[in-house]
């Protein structure tokens, strides 16, 4: 896995500096987060507080009531150890209002309303303090579309979207976020004992490196199978790179003018400044 080890020193500057960079280009100082008490959004928190300085970070920490109490504590203890701004928003009696209604929903349907109330959450707080909203899904979970779409898959900036999962360790370690976030099993802590390895079937790590091979050199299917992947791994992960790919680009427009949006009229997100 030679591909994924990163010069955390070097990555540690370019993301702060794109942090530092995209939100106040937009005319603001400050960044709202989501703290769920996870590596992911610690790292961008520590990334953040040394971007645009602790007291232009808001973090937010939106527990359910089957929430893991160690994730508070780990999302509280990064807020602490950090000094950013910090508070806790309680979601059950949001979520429980409306599934009232549809008490047989799946587990999938509540994972969703929950990642979107978040959501809703963190941009109602963006607008309360003039402040861009910070992604916190690496780019192992943008390929394999392991998130919800318009929930904990939207923002403003995302800083560790092209970073994978393996490599979000790394720089996790060189930063100092604490090692029992480093540590613990990877979760979205959506239900009691849901772990995302769990769910998705397969290590981190080990689709890591396929998604490396994959995706960043390009490699044909024969050529993955040549390097030493089992079939049924390429063509499962492959599946789930190809089905999620409407969560990685903006909705469809039907073209019907000369210039249409995201096709002919395709411009930075600071054009005319």
């Amino acid at each position: 896995m030679t591909g994924l080890t990163v010069n955390t020193d070097l990555l540690r500057r370019v993301l702060v500096g794109f942090i530092r960079e995209e939100v106040r280009k937009i005319g603001v100082e400050r960044a709202v987060l989501g703290l769920s008490g996870g590596i992911d959004s610690a790292l961008v928190a520590y990334l953040a507080a040394e971007a645009l300085g602790a007291e232009n970070v808001y973090a937010c920490t939106m527990p359910y009531r089957t929430s893991n109490p160690e994730s508070e504590a780990h999302a509280r203890l990064v807020a602490e150890s950090l000094g950013i701004n910090y508070q806790v928003i309680e979601i059950t009696p949001m979520i429980d209002a409306y599934f009232e209604r549809f008490p047989d929903a799946s587990n999938m349907r509540r994972g969703n309303k929950m990642a979107r109330e978040r959501m809703t959450i963190l941009y109602d707080h963006s607008a309360a303090h003039a402040a861009l909203v910070l992604g916190t899904s690496n780019k192992t979970e943008l390929l394999l579309g392991y998130g919800t779409l318009f929930g904990d898959m939207a923002s403003a900036l995302n800083a560790i979207g092209d970073i994978y999962k393996t490599q979000v360790w790394q720089l996790s370690e060189a930063m100092g976020v604490p090692r029992e976030i480093i540590e613990k099993k990877p979760s979205a802590d959506l239900w009691a004992g849901q772990t995302d390895e769990q769910e998705l079937g397969f290590t981190y790590r080990e689709v890591d490196e396929l998604l490396y091979w994959m995706v960043d050199h390009r490699c044909s299917r024969q050529e993955l199978l040549n390097k030493g992947f089992a079939a049924a791994f390429v063509d499962t992960v492959s599946a789930k790179v190809q089905n999620s790919h409407f969560k990685r680009r903006m909705p469809v427009i039907a073209k019907v003018s000369n210039r249409t949006i995201d096709r002919d009229f395709r411009y930075s997100r600071d054009w005319g400044k």
